[in-house]
């Protein structure tokens, strides 16, 4: 069975730091593109950041390049995100998605998501 774990979401003050956690079982890891997507309230998804099949290469939206980073544990079959100097603007559901598709938003595989609050 695949599946895709997400942790590490919670509330943080503007400008602080969060680090997402997405365990994947069930499917090879290495083989996939793998993509963090979030979802603000009442608004669609929007991609955030991906890493390519063989891990090699990172690729962030603006919104967040230079703040957030991408990274695997392949051993463990766990991508995560850094996140820092959060802005309100992050406040999102953040999900971890495997095979995903800018062109079309899609992913094989998705997780159900952790929840990211920025507030004072």
């Amino acid at each position: 069975e695949v599946q895709l774990v997400e942790s590490g979401g919670g509330s943080v003050q503007p400008g602080g730091s969060l680090r997402l956690s997405c365990a994947a079982s069930g499917f090879t890891f290495d083989g996939y593109t793998m993509a963090w997507v979030r979802q603000a309230p009442g608004k669609g998804l929007e991609w955030v950041s991906r890493i390519s099949s063989d891990k090699s290469y990172t690729y962030y939206a603006d919104s967040v390049q230079g703040r957030f980073t991408i990274t695997t544990n392949n051993a463990q079959n766990t991508l995560y995100l850094q996140m820092n100097s959060l802005k309100p603007e992050d406040t999102a559901m953040y999900y971890c998605a495997a095979d995903f598709s800018i062109a079309t938003m899609t992913a094989d595989f998705w997780g159900q998501g952790t929840q990211v609050t920025v507030s004072s």
